[in-house]
């Protein structure tokens, strides 16, 4: 195992057969054999820096009914928000004092965000924080729209292609929802000129060690500026409620995998991380990782934005958000950073 691991830090790719070997035939000798290859990459280009992202979840309504999601639409228990403009710019201004540098505007796909009053929000902040960079997560949109928020300033793009098989996909959403439909967003996001970022969740049910070996397949592909992994947990009102949880032990692995593969990429260490294990997010810097997302959500709406159950920070302020992660971060050796943490990973084929 520990030659593929080589032979991808050499080459940065493996086949399918490489891939599923190396996922179905890891050890924890060769997940700590990876962490420290990884970690080597990952101080080559971004040294001992952590890039912090203000994440500001303005809407939890949402017109899909993904199974495994807390906010899907047919959770009648979900007590639904919505933020105005002055929130967000609220929510902006405190963020911008306590030193981030990155909006991360994410959401539900909820219709009641035009294209317009979207692009309105995006000119504003860009217009107030000129050294800032926004990043929109609102889901799959037309090309048009695409374009007409880029246009507005956004300058990044979140979208999770959550599995690339199109079998396992029609088995974690309604059949509205395709597995080509999320990729050609991708590829029309990169074609209008934004920063990419996709990923998957590790451990969705039915998953197999040849669905994640074409999720890397497609990350090698596509090329995107950030991969944002997490493992699936399951929600008590979702169709998922009493499906396995995907495991730390794994995601780590494939945080590993993804810096190998992708030298440059930004790849956060996320909530869900934190969620499940008390070390998780520290655990995932030193597996790879270079980017946290403290959340800069009103306090008020945050247990409302519950994708998964028991998700951690719903009830810290920013500014303690920010201290926890600054603490956390120092404790194994890194720093948080104010800056707006560009990816390296920039894409030079036509």
């Amino acid at each position: 195992m520990n030659n593929l691991v080589n032979k991808l830090e050499q080459t940065q790719s493996l086949s399918k057969e490489e891939w599923s070997a190396l996922i179905r035939g890891r050890t924890t000798g060769t997940a700590d054999y990876l962490f420290e290859r990884a970690r080597k990459v990952r101080h080559r280009y971004y040294q001992h820096d952590v890039y912090i992202r203000g994440l500001i979840e303005f809407t939890n309504y949402c017109k899909n009914d993904c199974y495994y999601c807390g906010i899907r639409r047919s959770n009648r228990n979900a007590h639904r928000y919505r933020l105005s403009k002055e929130q967000i710019l609220d929510c902006c201004e405190t963020g911008y004092r306590l030193g981030f540098r990155t909006f991360v505007l994410q959401g539900g796909e909820d219709g009641h965000y035009t294209d317009e009053m979207l692009a309105d929000i995006v000119k504003t902040i860009k217009s107030r924080y000129t050294d800032c960079a926004i990043t929109l997560s609102v889901g799959e949109r037309s090309y048009e729209s695409y374009r007409l928020l880029f246009e507005a300033g956004a300058d990044r793009y979140l979208l999770r292609h959550e599995t690339y098989d199109p079998q396992h996909y029609s088995k974690l959403h309604p059949q509205e929802l395709t597995a080509a439909h999320r990729q050609q967003c991708l590829r029309d996001l990169k074609e209008i000129g934004y920063q990419v970022g996709t990923g998957f969740m590790v451990g969705s049910p039915w998953q197999t060690p040849e669905n994640l070996a074409d999720d890397m397949l497609f990350l090698k592909e596509l090329n995107p500026q950030m991969v944002g992994i997490g493992p699936f947990i399951p929600h008590h009102d979702t169709p998922f409620a009493d499906q396995k949880a995907g495991t730390l032990e794994l995601t780590l692995f494939m945080l590993g995998l993804i810096r190998l593969m992708l030298p440059k990429v930004l790849l956060p260490s996320t909530t869900a991380l934190g969620t499940i294990a008390p070390d998780g997010r520290e655990r995932g810097i030193l597996a790879g990782a270079n980017v946290v997302m403290p959340n800069l959500s009103p306090t008020d709406v945050r247990k409302d934005y519950l994708l998964y159950d028991n998700k951690i920070c719903t009830g810290d302020e920013a500014a303690e958000c920010r201290g926890c992660m600054e603490r956390r971060m120092n404790s194994i050796g890194y720093n948080v950073v104010v800056a707006r943490g560009d990816s390296l990973n920039v894409d030079t084929r036509p």
